[in-house]
């Protein structure tokens, strides 16, 4: 019987770019929360920074990986000490001692009587003791094996300070692995020196490296990548010898004549670190840190960990991005990887694709002077964002009901949507055939699918002329009423200009006088200490506007939270007074009236709980046919949406018919 032939998977990382099966980029969420604080009066850019160091709700921002960094870093300071070659060397040294003397305790002869009392009298000092014993002849074969061990971890610990790796490779090297470390030394700084000259080393490079290439496995490609790496490390060996004690540094001093004993050695290291500083004094070589915790670190082991805690202020400053021209691509993810973890590196690799999306997408630019703004495109999502946030709430209402039209029982209202189950709406054949064809270009070779269906949206309705006054008096900001008018503008304004294209949307800011204003400037409008609530001029202007439109029908929307206390005198100048001045009533009232004759249908949205505002804007309601309403502030949106299409009839969106039902105070 034949075997049955099995196939065996073998699976690993991948690693072929970015990681396929990471969650794609949440524009959405960024771009809403981007908007949300600049319609709190801060700069686009300031609020995509806000945005990069806060993170998304699944997802880590600056903040929290600056956290992990900053922990790092004070869990490197707070495990380690620095005395870990020095209790090694006084663990041999000990063993050394005592080896010696239970030899010269057998032995009888009076030479090892001098010997005992030599030894008896060593200095206290560890490195006193070691040169001490550097001529003494043991006669204990194991003692002169733990002193050979101190020279030999001497030289490994030292050599590891500048070439990371050494001290394991070293360990058990032969007196000619010693001679090949002494002649790439002598071969390096030849090479370093030539360089400080200005001569051309590239062939001298290709031949240091093709001899001593070994000893470099990270294989630098130039001798300025060489440096680089040379440099990083001797500078952190030296932040480590900085952040000795003045005992510690003179005792590592004096030991380290013993390295391999070989003096040549330390020779030709303090030639290498000079020749660096001098090549790449841009380096940190006078910084030092301070060490408190209980496992004590080799010298080599150590330099890594200042390279470490050197690696982690870099990071520490990338992730601040408060330095001139940051930028999210300044991070180091292979940093943050070996630091932070793979999680970490990928959640700052999703930060910075956000930030490159949102600059490459076009959802923000550039204006005249160079600053940065909500594009078009990104007003155009926040609106929709915020429509939808409308849309649910008046779903949700008592009266709300499904309603989708036939086509033939309205009028094409010039936009489209995508198609949905129970739709009787004509197909927008344009839009669909486009859809297809795109989806094509990408691969997909259906002829027509049915996400490509699009229908026409269609109304019964008539054209209107809608005029949206909104208070932007300090008040509104200093009573948290600010954003939440902006969120309502932007609502509105999205609704009409993607549902009633054939309505004309007039936005009119008033505070101690009215101006007219497009979606982008009122969005990004800023709150300034501005006495005065001139409804009378923001009445002028509506008016103006719904003269303008004869055809259509006046909405005349406001949104307040005051009394008027300016107006306009005859000869354009600001009359302010407070408490409101019968005069300033009047004029309002007056202009209020016009209004009313021009046939304009009006809501009046009433903010705050002040019992003479109350008073007031019932009877100008009152006196013009209108209603009042007095929404929460998280209703505000739907409350203005729901009154601009009660005062079309009641209207359809997104295929529900609304028309205004009770809830509200009015």
């Amino acid at each position: 019987m034949a075997r049955k032939q099995t196939h065996r998977s073998r699976y690993g990382r991948y690693a072929g770019g970015p990681d396929p099966l990471a969650p794609p980029v949440d524009l959405a969420e960024a771009l809403d929360a981007i908007g949300e604080d600049v319609m709190a009066g801060y700069s686009p850019e300031h609020a995509m920074q806000e945005f990069l160091r806060r993170g998304g709700r699944q997802q880590q921002g600056l903040d929290d990986l600056a956290r992990q960094v900053a922990d790092k870093r004070r869990e490197l300071l707070a495990t380690h000490n620095l005395d870990g070659t020095f209790a090694d060397i006084r663990k041999l040294l000990d063993e050394a001692v005592l080896a010696e003397r239970k030899q010269l305790a057998r032995d009888l002869d009076d030479d090892a009587r001098f010997a005992e009392m030599r030894i008896e009298n060593l200095p206290p000092s560890t490195a006193a003791a070691v040169n001490e014993l550097s001529d003494y002849p043991f006669r204990s074969s194991e003692a002169r094996e733990k002193y050979e061990q101190i020279k030999d971890l001497l030289g490994r610990e030292m050599l590891d300070q500048r070439f990371a790796g050494m001290k394991q490779a070293l360990e058990g090297a032969t007196d000619e692995d010693r001679a090949r470390i002494g002649e790439m030394l002598s071969d390096l700084n030849e090479l370093l020196e030539s360089h400080a000259r200005g001569e051309d080393t590239d062939e001298q490079f290709a031949d240091f490296m093709d001899k001593h290439g070994d000893f470099f496995p990270e294989n630098p490609s130039n001798i300025d990548e060489l440096l680089d790496s040379l440099a990083e490390r001797a500078a952190a060996a030296q932040r480590m010898l900085n952040s000795m004690t003045p005992e510690q540094r003179q005792e590592l001093m004096e030991l380290s004549q013993q390295a391999f004993g070989s003096p040549e050695l330390m020779q030709q290291l303090a030639q290498l670190d000079a020749n660096l500083q001098g090549l790449r004094p841009g380096e940190d070589w006078s910084g030092s840190e301070e060490f408190g915790g209980e496992q004590g670190m080799g010298l080599g082991d150590g330099t890594g960990v200042i390279q470490d805690l050197a690696q982690l202020d870099q990071l520490s400053e990338q992730l601040s991005q408060q330095y001139t021209g940051a930028r999210m691509d300044d991070l180091d993810l292979d940093a943050l990887a070996r630091q932070l973890g793979d999680d970490a590196a990928a959640s700052a690799r999703t930060l910075a694709d956000l930030e490159r999306a949102l600059r490459d997408r076009g959802y923000l630019t550039k204006d005249a002077e160079g600053e940065l703004k909500l594009s078009p495109r990104a007003m155009r999502e926040l609106g929709k964002t915020l429509l939808r946030d409308v849309a649910t709430r008046l779903s949700g209402r008592a009266g709300a009901r499904d309603a989708r039209k036939a086509g033939a029982a309205g009028e094409p209202t010039g936009s489209s949507r995508e198609w949905q189950f129970g739709d009787t709406e004509p197909w927008d054949v344009t839009r669909t055939l486009t859809n297809a064809a795109i989806r094509r270009a990408g691969g997909d070779d259906r002829l027509i699918a049915i996400e490509d269906v699009e229908v026409q949206e269609t109304e019964a309705r008539t054209q209107a002329a809608v005029a949206l006054l909104v208070d932007t008096s300090f008040s509104m900001a200093m009573d948290g009423r600010w954003v939440p008018m902006k969120r309502t503008v932007l609502a509105l304004h999205h609704l009409i200009q993607t549902r009633f294209r054939g309505d004309s949307l007039e936005l009119i800011a008033f505070g101690r006088h009215a101006q007219t204003m497009d979606i982008d400037t009122l969005t990004a409008l800023s709150a300034e200490w501005d006495k005065g609530t001139n409804l009378h001029h923001a009445l002028q202007l509506a008016n103006r506007h719904f003269r303008r439109h004869p055809n259509a029908q006046p909405v005349l929307l406001i949104v307040t939270d005051g009394e008027p206390t300016s107006h306009l005198e005859p000869d354009g100048e600001v009359w302010f007074s407070y408490p409101p001045h019968p005069l300033t009533i009047a004029y309002s009232v007056k202009e209020l009236d016009k209004s009313t004759r021009l046939g304009a249908q009006t809501t009046i949205f009433r903010l705050g709980e002040d019992p003479g505002l109350a008073r007031f804007v019932d009877q100008l309601a009152h006196r013009a046919g209108g209603r009042v309403i007095a929404p929460e502030l998280d209703g505000l949106g739907a409350a203005v949406v729901d009154g601009y299409l009660g005062s079309r009839g009641g209207s359809s969106y997104g295929g529900l018919e609304w028309g205004w039902r009770g809830g509200w105070v009015g």
